[in-house]
């Protein structure tokens, strides 16, 4: 990839001077506020600047961040991954003889529903009874609690990500649960019983057992394949899944993970470090900095990308569809423009693509540091399409 990466980086260098009414007037606005900008839009097939004020500058992107992260993720591992939760058991004649152990390995939508439907095909197999209890094998991420730079994010926002994590690690409130590896458990263990399933030992509270006598593999369940993880991760913002991958991406390690990214970048789109400036996957993290060039090479690079740009592109929220509705009240913009948001305390950003009223195609990024509101960034793209 690297000739056409090198070709976009170049071309997004040429601007054309501002002649469009209303940019300049905003930018100076918004930095009378004392907001920091990094912000243009570029033509998506030549990629020439056709508006820009700071684009090489770096700003906490927020999530953003996940432009970076999920195409990526999407082009080294391909679409179609998937990912494993393998069961473990010594089954004999229906019965268990000692625990039954489930092992994750990262799958991020490990729902109670999805857990109903690997009941069932246990009970498939035949089993009826596990004389010991229900234990989770966490070994494929290490300890790490969270990553770097999540030490002023809310607390809200960080429910503990573990390598088997049921439910996204949230109770029936929504919050974090103090302990996810009870909830998994008891979680697992109701399902189980709905389904007909006996468990006659109860799960403690860090999920050991005394294992099976001879433990082999009974199942396995797979996960949605990874477009449809990045679709969700995208139109919902989803924090918890998008540090799941990430932390998989890097054998459960999240430097790992951020370094792989980072290397990806290196090599495919000649961006080094200091362009892909990244603690996390998600973009929770205010020590990450990207600039509006970086976040506009790696879109338009995935535009053009025939292997898995349709994915990619299709993963962003169409603004004036499916459930969004218009932030700025222009039905003009209605399934005209496919963005990723971003939001933090004074952080306000903005990157994707949005078509003119002629039919043209543009690439386009605001980073806004301070005390930004969502109509600054609107009423930009507002004119940009219109």
């Amino acid at each position: 990839m690297r000739p056409l990466a090198l070709t976009l980086a170049l071309s997004l260098l040429s601007a054309l001077p501002s002649g469009a009414q209303g940019f300049r007037p905003w930018v100076r606005s918004l930095e009378a506020r004392g907001i920091a900008v990094s912000a243009g839009i570029w033509d998506v097939d030549t990629g020439r600047a056709l508006e820009r004020h700071d684009d090489a500058v770096a700003l906490v992107p927020a999530s953003t961040t996940k432009v970076v992260t999920t195409y990526a993720l999407l082009k080294t591992l391909k679409p179609d991954s998937t990912i494993e939760t393998e069961v473990w058991g010594d089954l004999k004649d229906g019965v268990v003889q000692g625990d039954l152990t489930f092992k994750g390995d990262g799958d991020p939508l490990l729902t109670s529903e999805r857990i109903w439907m690997l009941a069932q095909s246990l009970k498939r197999l035949g089993l009826q009874r596990v004389t010991g209890t229900i234990r989770l094998d966490q070994s494929a991420f290490d300890a790490q609690r969270q990553p770097q730079g999540w030490e002023n994010t809310s607390a809200d926002a960080l429910p503990e990500v573990r390598a088997l994590s049921v439910d996204f690690n949230r109770g029936e409130n929504g919050r974090p649960v103090a302990d996810p590896d009870r909830l998994a458990q008891e979680t697992i263990l109701r399902i189980l019983q709905e389904t007909g399933i006996t468990v006659e030992g109860r799960p403690g509270g860090n999920g050991s057992g005394s294992g099976p006598a001879v433990p082999r593999k009974l199942a396995t369940w797979t996960s949605p394949p990874l477009r449809a993880l990045v679709q969700d991760i995208n139109k919902w913002s989803n924090n918890f899944m998008i540090e799941m991958l990430t932390r998989r991406y890097g054998a459960g390690s999240w430097p790992r993970g951020v370094q792989r990214i980072q290397a990806f970048y290196q090599t495919a789109f000649n961006l080094g470090p200091e362009a892909i400036q990244i603690t996390d996957g998600s973009g929770l993290s205010k020590d990450n900095r990207l600039s509006a060039r970086t976040l506009a090479i790696i879109l338009r690079g995935a535009y053009h990308d025939f292997e898995v740009g349709s994915e990619f592109v299709s993963s962003l929220k169409i603004i004036g569809g499916e459930p969004w509705k218009l932030r700025m009240k222009d039905p003009n913009l209605t399934r005209r423009v496919r963005v990723k948001t971003g939001h933090l305390d004074r952080v306000m950003s903005l990157c994707g693509y949005l078509q003119t009223l002629d039919g043209k195609v543009r690439v386009f990024a605001i980073l806004l540091n301070g005390p930004a509101r969502d109509e600054d960034v609107w009423e930009q793209v507002s004119r940009w399409a219109n």
